[in-house]
């Protein structure tokens, strides 16, 4: 028999899985006993609410951290018993999708493992979705720089290719530095590019607006304080 990995997507809030894990994959869930997960402690918070059909003691959970090699992923992966699956879990969304799961994934192909995606919440496809930006055409590119001018030459260059190939740009921030980043795009963007902010997607306060940079300083900041949140951008 062929191990099969399952790429098990996560809530990316406080919302019922109802709303974001099909049942068949929470069955699924349900059943395994091991995982390769970047906390334990979360992964365990996960697997509580979805509900395991054996203790959760008994499961075991290999964490991946930034220093894990390529030799301890394999060393999970052998260490499964042939008669059974595995399950790759992120801190939130779609594993392997902005996530270093894909370093999993990529060990499960070179071992002949079958490797099975699961449908489930992506931050970065929801709020595209929704943004009503170029969908055909955009980039993402997880965090900008942190220090201010890194960061506001970036947000130029990002822009000028934007316009260039109209192609929508999608970055993520640190929950507390939202204000900041929302903020440095008011005062770098052109006042006609659309920015969209997408702040606690499929939770119960989600927020999703898009304005241009003139209207937004206008309106002033949505609440998205200490809130996952996602900027997309395109110039028109």
């Amino acid at each position: 028999m062929t191990t099969t990995l399952h790429l098990i997507p996560v809530g990316l809030g406080d919302s019922a899985p109802d709303r974001w894990l099909p049942q068949a994959a929470q069955e699924i869930t349900a059943q395994l006993r091991y995982f390769i997960a970047e906390n334990a402690k979360s992964a365990r918070a996960f697997l509580k609410l979805i509900g395991t059909q054996v203790p959760l003691q008994d499961i075991t959970i290999h964490t991946l951290k930034a220093d894990s090699t390529p030799q301890d992923i394999r060393a999970w992966l052998d260490a499964v018993p042939a008669d059974q699956d595995l399950g790759l879990v992120s801190e939130a969304g779609c594993p392997a999708v902005a996530d270093p799961g894909s370093l999993v994934v990529a060990q499960a192909h070179a071992r002949g493992m079958r490797v099975l995606p699961w449908t489930g919440p992506s931050s970065i496809m929801l709020g595209l979705m929704a943004s009503g930006l170029q969908g055909q055409r955009f980039a993402f590119h997880g965090y900008a720089p942190v220090k201010a001018h890194e960061r506001d030459t970036q947000l130029r260059a990002w822009e000028s290719v934007s316009h260039k190939q109209q192609q929508t740009q999608i970055l993520i921030e640190t929950p507390y530095r939202n204000q900041a980043m929302f903020d440095a795009l008011l005062q770098t963007l052109r006042d006609t590019t659309r920015v969209c902010i997408a702040s606690a997607l499929t939770c119960p306060d989600e927020s999703i607006q898009t304005r241009t940079v003139a209207q937004w300083r206008k309106a002033g900041a949505p609440d998205f304080d200490k809130k996952p949140t996602l900027f997309l951008f395109l110039a028109s």
